[in-house]
């Protein structure tokens, strides 16, 4: 499991393995993981941040499945040191990432393409979260917004922080994917990417939903121990 999912931290593992069928609580993984040198490094202490005068940093939060989804771009270089796009879906309240579209450009008109099929899979959402960028500020994409009655929300410049829950979820696939991997094609990176995704969705644990995956692939029950009168 270290090999595998390296930047876990001894939580995570320790909620894989319990799924698994080990028994096995927190302190005793966390006491393997630093016997074998594999504890991740200590965060840096977090900058202050200016709020806006509701006090909140995020100022509409989900509160239902496809009620605002959450679009972003990340940036990143091929093995040849051509830069390539990615376009990052999550819906908000269940953290699930609905997708990860991988291209040389990603302007407006790319952004579309790689939401279209989300639409007719999964419905409208009734907002969707994005900074200024000029792939999402553009009158194309603007237009579009509003033909399909979606309401856009659209952070004040400068405040990536307004757009929380998917600048985490950039962090993590930068960390746990981008920086361990290099690609010599954008599809390459595609087929990758969503092999991880499957993984992200279905089986790792979130700390913000529980320990538990935005869709488990299967709810495990607890052990079951033996009593002396059981024959074990």
């Amino acid at each position: 499991m270290a090999k595998r999912y390296g930047r876990y931290g001894y939580r995570k593992i320790g909620e894989l393995l319990r799924t698994e069928g080990w028994r096995v609580n927190h302190k005793k993984v966390e006491r393997l993981w630093r016997e074998e040198g594999l504890q991740l490094p200590h965060r840096h202490k977090k900058r202050g941040r200016l709020y806006h005068h509701d006090a909140s940093v995020i100022r509409l939060r989900p509160k239902y499945p496809n009620h605002i989804w959450s679009i972003d771009l990340v940036h990143d270089k091929l093995s040849n040191g051509r830069r390539y796009k990615m376009l990052t879906v999550l819906d908000e309240y269940t953290r699930e990432a609905l997708c990860v579209s991988v291209g040389i450009t990603m302007d407006a008109a790319d952004v579309l393409e790689a939401l279209y099929p989300l639409l007719l899979k999964r419905g409208t959402p009734t907002y969707i979260r994005s900074d200024n960028g000029p792939e999402f500020a553009s009158a194309t994409f603007q237009d579009w917004l509003r033909r399909v009655e979606i309401e856009p929300i659209r952070i004040y410049p400068g405040s990536p922080w307004e757009n929380g829950y998917n600048e985490r979820f950039n962090g993590t696939l930068r960390t746990e994917l981008l920086n361990a991997e290099w690609f010599a094609t954008t599809r390459q990176a595609q087929i990758v990417i969503d092999t991880w995704l499957r993984q992200y969705n279905h089986i790792r644990p979130h700390h913000a939903l529980g320990m538990r995956p935005p869709v488990p692939e299967t709810i495990p029950e607890k052990p079951k121990i033996s009593g002396p009168d059981q024959g074990g």
